[in-house]
């Protein structure tokens, strides 16, 4: 079976702490590490799952400090 899933490039951030190691992603049972701080070349799905998991954290930082102004 052929794999025809479009591509797309993508760029994680990288630093000396927090965000300096790989990112395991699974798609669909078949699993993919990422490099960061380079360019890498993935599936369009795993580009989504990676911008959906962004998102999510912003929205969890965006309530953690909503949360945080109202209790004080």
């Amino acid at each position: 079976m052929e794999n025809t899933e479009k591509t797309r490039k993508i760029r994680l951030y990288k630093d000396n702490d927090k965000y300096k190691r790989d990112v395991q992603v699974i798609v669909n049972g078949k699993a993919y590490l990422i490099q960061r701080g380079v360019e890498v070349e993935v599936p369009c799905s795993v580009a989504e799952v990676l911008e959906h998991a962004q998102e999510q954290s912003q929205r969890a930082i965006e309530l953690s400090d909503s949360i945080g102004k109202n209790g004080k």
